[in-house]
């Protein structure tokens, strides 16, 4: 009898060729990840601030190894950017980055509410009702993140479409920390709740195209809003350096009259003297 399993020998010893098994630093380098994002999505982290490899180690009482594997699925992810001979940061919120986020969403989701509709039950329209009531009662940004992401779920779950189930988690996990934003908002927050309830309703209906159109149309007006106020902010922070370094430079100064006039009287001997 063979002692392989699709051609990979049991014994690693008969396997030079194999790595050792990661799995103890690959849940290490997952876990400082996890603490990683929660710090930067609660922002304890705050956007630009370095992420050094030493002090993370030394934290969590770890070796290198597992810190860099977790920058650098961090950075896959977009939560850190890192950077030669500068090393790894937090990355900073960019208006642009929100919007496409929200576009791709409004994409995907009306496509996945679009195969799910079909296939909802009872039950099912029941438990997302629940979630979207939740998700309105909701006052802390945390908890809100969760119920809003575990509503616009439960809408696409009957779909069966697992990787794109996936790709939709993944996203949401990016815009985490954009989502938080809406709080500045209040009336935006309740505009979103009364869109939930609208989402549902045509959902309940059955009607596909509307359901769709509203989902995507949540979704862009949500990441325009979050462009809008990123890029208002941008030029907020700008305007007060350029009044600085508008100041710091020294102003044109204006001779006097006195010295004007003496200097008139001046180059006029000259050019008598000149002709004489």
């Amino acid at each position: 009898m063979s002692d392989a399993t699709n051609g990979f020998p049991l014994d690693d010893s008969a396997a030079p060729g194999l790595p050792a098994a990661a799995a103890p630093r690959t849940s290490t380098s997952r876990m400082i990840a996890d603490a990683l994002r929660a710090a930067i999505v609660e922002g304890k982290l705050a956007p630009d601030s370095p992420l050094r490899q030493d002090a993370i180690a030394r934290h969590f009482s770890v070796s290198a190894i597992p810190v860099r594997e977790a920058l650098r699925q961090l950075a896959s992810e977009g939560w850190a950017k890192i950077e030669v001979n500068k090393g790894a940061s937090v990355a900073s919120l960019s208006a642009d980055e929100a919007r496409e986020i929200y576009e791709i969403r409004s994409a995907l989701e009306s496509l996945a509410l679009g195969l799910a509709v079909p296939h909802h039950t009872s039950a099912s329209l029941r438990e997302a009702s629940a979630l979207a009531a939740a998700a309105k009662r909701e006052r802390d940004p945390s908890l809100y993140v969760a119920r809003n992401e575990a509503f616009h779920m439960s809408l696409y779950g009957p779909a069966n479409r697992p990787q794109l189930m996936e790709m939709l988690t993944a996203l949401h996990r990016r815009g985490e920390r954009y989502l938080r934003l809406k709080f500045g908002f209040p009336e935006y927050k309740g505009e979103s709740d009364s869109e939930h309830a609208e989402i549902i309703a045509a959902v309940k209906r059955g009607d596909v195209p509307a359901a769709q159109a509203l989902v995507a149309a949540h979704l862009l007006g949500t990441g325009e809003l979050i462009y809008r106020f990123l890029t208002e902010r941008a030029a907020l922070s700008a305007a007060p350096a350029k009044v600085t370094q508008a100041a710091a430079q020294p102003a044109p100064t204006a001779r006097p009259k006195a010295a004007r006039a003496a200097s008139t009287r001046s180059r006029s001997r000259t050019a008598d003297e000149a002709s004489s």
